[in-house]
């Protein structure tokens, strides 16, 4: 394809591997241009440390989009608040994190980037720092003025969603709804068509509980909430199937004619879909006014400045963006 548009890159927790991926990913052209935003000294100390030849140009809207040549990157400036440490964590640079996701937003919405791709940040030390942080996936809908935002991990052909997210176990019952489910399934449902071009998708629905319920026995959710709640879709349309044990949904058997799986909680599905692709899925954020994927991996940080990093899910999450943003133009 011919390059018309910017991605923006965000690296992440500056003392994870998120540096150290965008730095590989720069030995290659890509197919938009990169626009990484961070801090430009941390990046060419960073290569030094993996040994790999680097260029820092500072971005210019003014210029055409076109993509750099191999070794390469067009760098947005965000200053660091103290000196890192690669796999060291330090608090104070917390806003430094926040900051670059938030001009990346901000560059979404005013035009200057077609997507954004965001490197593993480190939850712990944002909130070590005093600064209220969930996750990514609330902050940039927080940050966009989306209502709602649906958390979804694609690896290859099996993508599933999340009906809640980074919530303690004991928390998630409560926070199952018919109005979240219904939102939540339109918000899927709608963004399967419009950025993956699924014309009639078709989802299967995991209960909450073993079995399902079990018709009751082992919990009421199903019966009480769920199964209402997707009565109510399917009479508006939507192809959904469920609720299914989540124990049995994950097989191909369920799996061969759909096109996503909705999760009730963050480590029903996602456990099965890192073990079918870790590496190499992508996290992509939907119901937001703009496009957003993500790496499926954490900071690493005993990885970080070592080179031993791999870079699949970056190239994976990088792709995806550029193939989302070229069906939008």
């Amino acid at each position: 394809m011919t390059a018309t548009f910017r991605i923006a890159i965000t690296p992440g927790e500056p003392a994870g591997i998120g540096p150290d991926l965008v730095i590989m990913a720069a030995q290659t052209a890509g197919e938009a241009q990169r626009v990484v935003i961070s801090d430009p000294e941390l990046l060419t100390s960073r290569a030094r440390m993996l040994g790999l030849d680097l260029s820092i140009r500072e971005f210019d809207p003014g210029l055409p989009p076109l993509p750099d040549p191999p070794g390469v990157l067009s760098v947005l400036p965000c200053p660091l608040r103290a000196p890192v440490r690669a796999g060291h964590l330090e608090p104070t640079n917390a806003r430094h994190v926040l900051s670059m996701l938030e001009q990346a937003v901000d560059g979404c919405l005013d035009g200057r980037f077609a997507a954004m791709v965001t490197g593993p940040v480190h939850k712990g030390v944002i909130n070590d720092a005093g600064i209220p942080f969930t996750g990514h996936t609330e902050f940039l809908a927080a940050r966009s003025g989306a209502e709602l935002p649906v958390m979804l991990l694609a690896a290859g052909d099996l993508r599933v969603a999340l009906a809640t997210t980074h919530l303690p176990l004991r928390a998630v019952s409560d926070a199952i709804t018919g109005p979240l489910l219904e939102q939540t399934l339109r918000i899927l449902d709608a963004d399967l068509r419009r950025r993956f071009g699924i014309q009639a998708p078709r989802i299967l629905v995991c209960g909450l509980n073993p079995h399902a319920g079990e018709g009751g026995h082992l919990g009421r959710e199903e019966i009480e909430i769920i199964t209402p709640a997707l009565d109510r879709l399917r009479a508006q349309g939507l192809r959904l199937e469920g609720p299914l044990p989540a124990d049995t949904l994950f097989t191909p058997r369920h799996l061969e004619h759909a096109d996503a799986v909705l999760a009730m909680y963050h480590d029903q599905g996602l456990p099965v879909l890192k073990h079918a692709g870790f590496g190499r899925a992508v996290n992509i954020t939907l119901g937001l006014p703009l496009i957003r994927t993500s790496v499926d991996h954490g900071t690493a940080l005993d990885l970080a400045g070592t080179g031993r990093a791999e870079a699949g899910s970056l190239a994976q999450a990088e792709a995806l963006a550029v193939a989302l943003a070229a069906a939008q133009h």
